[in-house]
């Protein structure tokens, strides 16, 4: 397939739009390198939503206060996801314009009794979280996130890695000399999941005859965070890719980052959720965890939250009842804002080039996803990806349809069905992202811009 010049949106931009589009990308990369876990997403979402006038939920429902048109409110579940509110003039029952995208990402969870010494070396165990090829988390240099929770309830906040005096953590792997056996082995065995513990000291504590590299450790662990070993029992401690986001190519024009896997979809919906003033249809904006790993427990899309959340806001506002509940939620449209492969010309084979989607080609849409044909697949009605395609043509905004790759070749699934189980029109829609699930992805800063053009022109349609 030879790709069209004029489809590619770099070409139709002024000098203003430009301007627009790398200050937006400016300040998705200052979000990305703060926000490489869930809680840290949610810290930063709800910042910004203070800063746009949004209302906590909590304090408004605590003071018996009532919610109307023009209202912006926002509520947290477990520090791990948010939902944020716009009220519109029209009644809850006439439905919802939703974006909803996932803030967690692929990476390395320490276990609850994480830390062992072995040949002199003292090292943190590991469980894989989401769907990686395991050989590419060794020998680069990887941060500690997350939190410590001691027994009487104190939260320690760890970030090590980030600053340029911190430390950094990494996984060994095998010299080349000895790894004979080793290339012989498939990808996926290569390196074994419980291979992936993180070297993080050598140094022995004198008055210590047993593991006193380990003993080491804890000593600075207790003088840093008065953290002593049985608190890693309480701790929610993610091991990612250390270091800042950055442009990416001699021309500046993508992002190379951890995390665009959903971080990308989560930050433009937030960025045009925030920036859409009054509404007819109630807007909401749903950043949600758990997603790589099927959405599921408290936090995840398949947990009540959203829809308890949704019922409080309606009763704050005079219009809860259990049916107009359920007619808003099936009343409602949603995009999915989840990313999808990018065309790779070096992974050709995998792709269905008159079906993929190509960096520079604006926001994708995913009619459906899922494997082995369409297994977990939403599959959006025709009649809404027309509605879709009249609203985004209004506002002249770039958009492109796609698959994930060849109808054998894999796939995968979104929040999307999860959603469309109430009944509402619900279709797949983000940004193309390049190396998808790798310690670093690839997106499109012409992609970033039109994908939050997107979200705002749905949310005002």
């Amino acid at each position: 397939m030879t790709l069209d010049n004029k489809d590619n949106a770099w070409l139709t931009y002024s000098k203003n739009d430009r301007k627009e589009l790398m200050e937006l990308s400016d300040r998705y990369i200052d979000f990305l390198s703060k926000c490489k876990t869930e809680r840290e997403c949610v810290r930063e979402a709800v910042d910004m939503a203070k800063k746009a006038g949004y209302k906590d939920l909590d304090d408004i429902i605590a003071k018996g206060r009532h919610l109307k048109y023009g209202d912006k409110v926002y509520a947290v579940g477990m520090d791990k996801t948010v939902a944020l509110f716009n009220l519109g003039k029209e009644p809850f029952e006439n439905g919802l314009n939703i974006l909803g995208a996932h803030i967690d990402s692929p990476r390395l969870d320490l276990k609850q009794n994480p830390l062992y010494e072995d040949g002199g070396l003292a090292y943190l165990n590991t469980h894989y979280y989401g769907g990686i090829k395991k050989y590419q988390y060794v020998t680069i240099p990887l941060a500690l996130h997350g939190v410590v929770v001691k027994k009487d309830g104190t939260v320690v906040d760890v970030v090590i890695g980030e600053d340029e005096s911190d430390p950094v953590f990494t996984i060994t792997d095998i010299l080349i000399h000895l790894a004979s056996e080793q290339m012989d082995k498939k990808a996926s065995k290569a390196v074994e999941g419980e291979s992936l513990d993180l070297l993080i000291g050598s140094i022995p504590m004198k008055s210590k005859d047993k593991n006193p590299v380990k003993e080491n450790i804890l000593r600075l662990l207790k003088n840093v965070y008065d953290i002593d070993e049985d608190d890693f029992m309480s701790a929610e401690l993610e091991a990612v890719p250390a270091g800042k986001a950055r442009s990416l190519g001699l021309d500046e024009s993508m992002v190379l980052s951890y995390g665009q896997d959903d971080r990308v979809c989560a930050y433009t919906s937030l960025v045009a959720f925030l920036s859409t003033e009054k509404v007819d249809r109630t807007g909401v904006c749903l950043l949600v965890d758990k997603e790589e790993i099927g959405s599921v427990g408290a936090t995840g899309m398949r947990s009540r939250f959203f829809e308890n959340t949704l019922a409080e806001v309606m009763n704050a506002a005079g219009a809860y009842s259990e049916l107009a509940l359920r007619r808003t939620l099936a009343g409602s449209k949603m995009l999915s804002s989840d990313v999808s492969a990018s065309f790779d010309p070096l992974y050709a084979n995998v792709f269905d080039k008159n079906n993929s989607a190509y960096f520079g080609h604006g926001v994708v849409f995913n009619k459906y996803t899922g494997a082995r044909g369409k297994s977990g697949s939403n599959d959006a009605n025709a009649e809404f990806m027309a509605q879709i395609r009249s609203i985004l043509d209004a506002d002249k905004v770039r958009y492109q349809t796609c698959e994930l790759g060849k109808v054998d070749a894999g796939g995968g699934g979104t929040i999307a069905y999860i959603m469309a189980l109430y009944g509402m029109d619900v279709i797949d829609c983000g940004v193309a992202v390049l190396s998808m699930h790798a310690p670093y992805e690839a997106t499109s800063k012409s992609d970033i811009y039109e994908a939050t053009k997107a979200y705002r022109a749905f949310l005002q349609a």
